[in-house]
């Protein structure tokens, strides 16, 4: 499991209950801290959080558990990288869960906007000054979970671009991506799923970006994912 940029994998997981969750239904659970967070190593240099990187750990750490194939589940940001896992190494997947994540992955990168970026939000002493209220609920939840900002404002600026459509169209590996229906982060969950081969797509009214991952319909829609194949994703209203 792969935790969201700014928290961590108690903040992401055990404190909303997929711990619990997966443990009652006879799962084995691995989650990390990714670098940047919690309790791993936080350099401060960009270069150190580019995409293959961060993926790498994961596929380093099923390589030091002796994990030969898992099921693999990110949200937002984990999402991003568990997508950039199953890329990599699609013979070691048995499901891929995608949460917080849809159509905007897809988008061509926004221009310079005259306000700020979210490193510049993260590095701000004053969080009034930030007036992107995404940008804001990062700052203010980071803060909350007591990470390190200058390591998070690396992470924003090191990330890089996501796979493109071409990469997408071969990806051989169940996916199921999930997105709140008042998440503008993410936007549509069905134009990423169109994207990769039989994915599978869920909308969950009524939630947004941070709304969405505690859910108990979101926790319904992976476990119905996990135990078996459906004819159709159910959209939860």
């Amino acid at each position: 499991m792969v935790h969201g940029f700014a928290s961590n994998r108690i903040e992401n997981w055990r404190r909303l209950g997929w711990y619990s969750a997966f443990e009652r239904a006879g799962y084995r659970l691995i989650a990390l801290d990714l670098r940047g967070h919690g309790e791993s190593e936080k350099p401060h240099d960009p270069a150190a959080y580019g995409r293959a990187q961060m993926a790498g750990d994961v596929v380093s750490l099923m390589d030091h558990l002796g994990l030969r194939r898992v099921s693999l589940m990110g949200y937002s940001l984990g999402a991003h990288l568990a997508l950039a896992t199953a890329l990599a190494i699609p013979n070691r997947l048995d499901h891929l869960i995608l949460g917080g994540v849809g159509g905007r992955m897809l988008e061509p990168p926004a221009a310079p906007s005259p306000g700020m970026t979210l490193a510049q939000a993260l590095l701000s002493e004053n969080p009034d000054a930030i007036t992107d209220p995404i940008q804001k609920g990062f700052r203010l939840f980071a803060e909350a979970q007591g990470e390190d900002r200058q390591a998070l404002a690396a992470c924003a600026q090191g990330l890089g671009p996501p796979a493109g459509r071409d990469a997408l169209a071969n990806l051989n590996v169940q996916t199921l991506i999930l997105a709140g229906a008042r998440d503008d982060l993410a936007g549509n969950p069905d134009v990423l799923a169109a994207a990769i081969p039989d994915a599978k797509a869920v909308t969950l009214a009524g939630c947004d970006h941070f709304s969405a991952i505690p859910h108990a319909l979101f926790k319904a829609a992976v476990f119905d994912f996990l135990e078996g194949p459906e004819e159709d994703a159910p959209v939860f209203e």
